[in-house]
């Protein structure tokens, strides 16, 4: 058993010490493409070290790998750095070595961050599955495009029974974005019970009830959300402080959830006026085992 097996054996077995000790060694005895990468995926993942996996990742890069697995780990520091020039660059390398969902879709965040949303809608679609949020990410681009119709048809065949669906309100921003008022609204009411309530989906929930002229559920809802966050605001005065929650966490929330309260109380008079609330979308980097020798993922050892 040489020092890489032995290293992944110990971490395997939560032996985390050791494992990142053997890792080092490894290093220090050869500096190679497994010793570096598997080091800098152990100071990306578990150390949350970026600056020293960038380094040690760098240094097997330049050795020209036949392996995407440093460059996946290469491209995602970048994209964790917003270096989308960087990362594109660095991820097209891995795809033309070896294709990867993980590849794919950080592919895909660095062209949107670009705004080159014909190859992000492309790249997003090739890592999306069923339902999920990358899809969700696609049809956002295809909103963005204008391919609206293409978007709906794709929003329309959303499956909730999917394992990674990406949930009611987020099919209901896409209809929103759509303007498609009628199935957002169905999709908000379907998980109105489900979701704890926020302004955020709140205020587009009542957008669309306002584009329908549907002004008994708006007051309805309004009226829910004030009830539900006074209660809210009730029980964590009553709660006591301690060490962990201190009289100042306990202002801080009571004041956050009096300014949560007040966007309610505004809301129905600020959509009225032509206020459009926006979506609110973000992007998230993915990342996957890439350790020489796992046996759990079945990697083989670096072939030179």
């Amino acid at each position: 058993m040489n020092i890489n097996q032995k290293a992944i054996e110990m971490f395997e077995q939560n032996e985390y010490e050791e494992a990142m000790g053997l890792f080092q060694q490894a290093v220090h005895e050869s500096k190679d493409v497994q010793s570096l990468n598997n080091l800098a995926w152990m100071y990306l993942y578990e150390e949350e070290d970026d600056d020293k996996a960038l380094e040690l990742v760098k240094e097997a890069v330049k050795m020209k790998p036949f392996s995407y697995f440093p460059y996946n780990i290469l491209g995602e520091i970048y994209i964790r750095q917003e270096k989308w020039k960087e990362a594109k660059e660095v991820l097209r390398k891995s795809i033309s070595i070896q294709p990867s969902n993980e590849a794919h879709h950080n592919l895909a965040i660095a062209y949107y961050n670009l705004g080159e949303l014909e190859e992000a809608s492309e790249f997003f679609l090739r890592a999306a599955g069923d339902s999920d949020n990358t899809m969700y990410n696609h049809i956002k681009c295809l909103i963005d495009l204008g391919r609206t119709i293409e978007a709906k048809e794709k929003v329309d065949a959303f499956n909730e029974k999917a394992e990674d669906f990406v949930g009611e309100i987020g099919v209901a921003d896409l209809y929103v974005e759509l303007n498609c008022y009628k199935e957002a609204i169905q999709w908000f009411e379907k998980g109105y019970k489900e979701y704890g309530k926020s302004p955020y989906w709140i205020g587009r929930f009542v957008y669309a009830l306002f584009k329908t002229n549907n002004i008994l559920r708006i007051n309805e809802v309004i009226r829910e959300a004030i009830e539900e966050k006074e209660e809210e605001i009730k029980d964590v005065m009553k709660e006591e402080v301690e060490e962990n929650w201190t009289e100042n966490d306990k202002k801080e929330l009571i004041e956050e959830y009096m300014e949560e309260n007040n966007q309610y109380k505004k809301m129905i008079e600020l959509i009225a006026s032509g206020y459009v609330p926006q979506l609110g979308f973000e992007t998230y980097f993915t990342g996957a085992c890439y350790l020489f020798g796992c046996k759990r993922h079945n990697h083989p050892e670096y072939q030179k």
